[in-house]
């Protein structure tokens, strides 16, 4: 299956303001911090291990408390960094394996700190509150994999495709695979997009709607890529079942290992992941959107399609998630090698706060609804807007004088 490629006339996106030029022997002042990114995977084994030091059921929740209460914190004390690395350290960077085996070894901590889980959850010492405690701490893991198979997936290399999956298999979020790199990149910022959200769209309303919209859109897609091919839906080759079938298999292998007992928890931490996942999509194009060309196609995607953040915290932890208009107009683009664009909507915080505010539609609204309208100059017509709300945006907001 072909993934997107960078075009080599792609133009590099301008350094940082006021970034130097690239020293010869330049170096990633990140390069241990990627390291933390595999504290996520073990938030299971640090729950056991603090629950058993302290005798305090509250550190089964660690996952929820880091992920809504730390984490934000965290990302506003330590602030922003903007830099860039310089264009002569991309190549380089990109063929640094160090970065690789930082992604490639939060895949067995997962899987380690599920069966773990599965263990703990199963063998009756917890209450029922703790076991729910650890069932979304189980699924902040599973949320933060898929965010790890999102950088795998991108990669031309067969082995960190293949990871890719397995990543994505304790959430039956499989068919990611296929939306993402096939559907999403391509209607990015459009109505068109189930991953995309508009603005006035609750998060609430948003997650129905991308959850079945990127499952049938990516069915879709691999149905006409193998019609294409001559080959069945219902075929060996269907990239959707037999990642679900990867799902299945780890979901029955844990039954017969633990008892069907274990299956709820299971089903409720692929659920809390997988939502994990869509709420970081909905704040990542939140009411932007691309404009038709003369020809009737949209634009091609650009940095203003995308909010971005600088937040080191979160970056780190998301391998740098947040630079997100330089994933999209470079996909298969190292993590370690994201730049900043000046020209690219930021948002107040990192992501581990965007999503509190997500949660809560009114407070997002007032946060963010104000910076889509000054990101378009005041004219909300040029907005991604939810059908529903049209007419109330229109009636609030107005359109601003034709530009030109």
């Amino acid at each position: 299956m072909p993934l997107p490629s960078d075009s080599p006339d792609t133009p590099e996106a301008p350094r940082a303001a006021g970034a130097p030029e690239a020293p010869a022997a330049w170096r990633d002042p990140k390069r241990h911090l990627w390291l933390l990114g595999l504290l996520i995977p073990a938030f299971p084994f640090l729950s056991w291990g603090l629950t058993t030091t302290t005798g305090l059921g509250v550190f089964w929740w660690t996952g929820p408390l880091v992920l809504y209460a730390i984490f934000p914190i965290v990302d506003h004390l330590i602030g922003k960094d903007s830099a860039n690395p310089p264009d002569s350290a991309i190549a380089l960077l990109e063929q640094d394996r160090y970065y690789r085996w930082c992604t490639f070894l939060y895949l067995p901590l997962q899987y380690s700190g599920l069966v773990l889980g599965c263990w703990l959850i199963t063998r009756g010492d917890l209450s029922a509150v703790d076991r729910i405690g650890l069932t979304l701490t189980l699924g902040g893991v599973a949320g933060i994999a898929i965010n790890t198979a999102h950088e795998l997936g991108h990669k031309t290399e067969a082995l960190e495709r293949r990871l890719s999956r397995i990543a994505l298999a304790q959430t039956w979020y499989g068919h990611f695979y296929v939306e993402h790199n096939h559907g999403h990149h391509i209607r990015v910022a459009t109505p068109e997009d189930p991953a995309s959200a508009r603005l006035g769209e609750s998060f609430w309303r948003f997650l129905p709607r991308t959850v079945l919209g990127s499952l049938t859109s990516a069915w879709r897609l691999e149905e006409r890529r193998l019609r294409r091919r001559g080959r069945s839906v219902w075929s060996p080759h269907n990239t959707v079942l037999n990642s679900w079938a990867l799902s299945l298999v780890l979901f029955t292998a844990l039954a017969l290992a633990f008892g069907p007992g274990v299956l709820p928890y299971l089903t409720a931490q692929a659920v809390f992941g997988f939502c994990l996942l869509e709420v970081i999509n909905y704040t990542e194009h939140y009411g932007l959107k691309r404009e038709r060309t003369p020809s009737g196609r949209y634009e091609r995607c650009a940095p203003r399609h995308s909010w971005n953040s600088d937040n080191v915290a979160s970056n780190v932890f998301l391998y740098h998630l947040q630079r997100h208009s330089d994933h999209h107009a470079h996909p298969t683009r190292r993590y370690q090698s994201l730049r900043h664009f000046d020209e690219a909507p930021e948002m107040p915080t990192g992501y581990a706060g965007m999503i509190v505010l997500a949660y809560v539609p009114p407070l997002w609204r007032r946060v963010m609804d104000p910076r889509v309208l000054a990101h378009y100059d005041g004219d909300v017509t040029r907005a991604n807007l939810q059908p529903p709300r049209r007419k109330r945006l229109l009636a609030r907001y107005g359109a601003a004088a034709p530009r030109g």
